[in-house]
């Protein structure tokens, strides 16, 4: 009897604690709802860890630059981008893990308590900005994608707008937000926002250069948009160094950068720098060299055959400053906007100032910033193979190959100026899969579930292959 009496009340008792099971599912110490500048700084973490990795499943960029190519798996130098289906994971990352958040995070301002209506603003035309970078990434890479249906739950389908299309709404919604931003109200904390510690000012000018940068992508297909819009945004833009939009990591897990992930904390030995670059900079005594990588274990700075297996202890690595756990990630430079205001000049643009100065200043911006000084931009610049008045080739030319060494572990925008300028013209890798690849091919997961869209897609851009160009790619 007793113990019946004993059962009896501990089913009492729970009865009595809770009248629904159901309770227990209850979330009693997390957030209900996820603040605003959490989901922009969430945002924003992915994205730059999405453009940083050095990870083949999500970005192979420097391998396809050349910057780096690989030790054992010769997949990605080779243009093999499909059996790892690394297509999908760029997609699912910048459409789920950024844009649904910049998203979100748009809808929840308007309703924030304690801000001005003004700081509302700046905050929304913020997260518009980070919005029309990642849609511009998307573009770059896939051509039409969806867009105007997108990241709306309600429907699992979306069309696919077109790239130019797109691209145009992308650079009206830039007008819009310089127009919105003001520096008479605050946009986010400085603890909220990652990237310029909530500096007005700073995300004034990264709109004028972001504008920048992506007129100029267009420039072949439309030189006289592009025109306007440099033209306006020239005296706006960055200035020097202290303007880079500066992903700041750390020191200590999780908030380090992910090539310390990939490559010290994991112990792997899969990269090593690419004999293409490597080369180059050994011929033109480029005093980034050093400041780019380690040398291999008998001292010397040797490049590793893209395509080929290679052995790691015989080719030059990453520098120790790009494996610090703590090395910050450029989601846009000085250094990149002089080599546009050169490029500018040379099309006939009204731009302040010289090609020659701007080219100048470009590469003397890179130096400085991995670690070199004045006298080794003095030195350097004075080469005739480097000296704007004597180096080889038409401006292009030029421009285009200081640019891709400037450009180095920033392997997305690096890929995307060797389409635009086309020039350094790469080796072919060794047992190369495909042509230079000119974008990826859409998602595995898209030609499954949403096929109708994605084959209306394929057909609108001629087929779905990476030799297909970009509607700015143009030659």
């Amino acid at each position: 009897m007793k113990k019946y009496l004993i059962l009896t009340i501990s089913i009492c008792s729970l009865a009595a604690c809770t009248k629904n099971l159901s309770d227990y599912n209850d979330q009693t110490k997390a957030a209900s709802t996820v603040p605003a500048p959490t989901l922009f700084s969430n945002a924003v973490r992915n994205l730059t860890d999405a453009l940083t990795s050095s990870s083949v499943n999500t970005n192979v960029f420097r391998l396809v630059s050349q910057h780096w190519t690989t030790t054992t798996y010769t997949d990605e130098p080779r243009y093999d981008f499909f059996t790892r289906n690394i297509p999908q994971r760029w997609w699912t990352v910048l459409y789920k893990d950024v844009l649904a958040d910049l998203k979100e995070c748009k809808r929840l301002i308007p309703a924030s308590v304690g801000l001005t209506n003004g700081a509302k603003a700046n905050q929304t035309a913020i997260t518009d900005l980070m919005q029309v970078y990642t849609y511009a990434v998307l573009v770059n890479t896939f051509g039409n994608v969806p867009y105007t249906k997108a990241l709306d739950p309600d429907n699992l389908f979306p069309v696919y707008d077109d790239a130019k299309t797109i691209y145009t709404d992308l650079l009206a919604r830039l007008d819009a937000d310089i127009t919105a931003m003001t520096t008479t109200d605050k946009g986010f904390d400085a603890s909220q926002d990652i990237v310029y510690g909530g500096s007005m000012q700073s995300w004034i000018k990264f709109a004028h250069s972001l504008k920048i940068r992506m007129a100029m992508t267009i420039a072949d297909d439309d030189n006289a948009k592009a025109k306007a819009a440099v033209e306006a945004s020239d005296a706006k833009a960055f200035a020097g160094a202290s303007d880079n939009a500066l992903f700041k990591y750390y020191a200590i897990t999780p908030n380090n950068n992910p090539i310390w992930t990939d490559l010290v904390q994991s112990k792997r030995q899969d990269f090593i720098g690419c004999a293409t670059l490597i080369d180059n900079l050994n011929t033109l005594s480029d005093p980034r060299l050093k400041l780019y990588f380690r040398p291999n274990d008998a001292g010397n700075y040797v490049g590793g055959t893209p395509g080929s297996t290679n052995t790691y202890s015989l080719f030059a690595k990453a520098s120790d400053k790009i494996l610090a756990m703590d090395f910050p990630s450029l989601l846009l430079d000085y250094s990149e906007i002089e080599f546009y205001r050169a490029e500018a000049i040379e099309r006939g643009y009204a731009v302040s100032g010289t090609a020659a100065g701007h080219y100048n200043k470009a590469i003397a911006a890179s130096i400085i910033y991995w670690g070199g000084t004045p006298a080794d931009t003095v030195a350097y610049l004075a080469r005739p193979d480097v000296a704007y008045a004597t180096a080889a080739g038409t401006w292009k030319q030029k421009i285009g190959f200081q640019k891709w060494i400037a450009l180095y572990n920033r392997g997305y925008e690096t890929w995307t100026e060797l389409r635009r300028l086309d020039y350094p013209a790469l080796p072919a890798p060794v047992e190369a899969k495909s042509v230079f690849p000119t974008r990826f091919t859409y998602p595995t997961n898209e030609q499954t579930l949403n096929n109708k869209n994605y084959t209306d897609a394929a057909k609108a851009i001629g087929e779905d292959k990476v030799f297909i160009k970009v509607f700015w790619d143009k030659y």
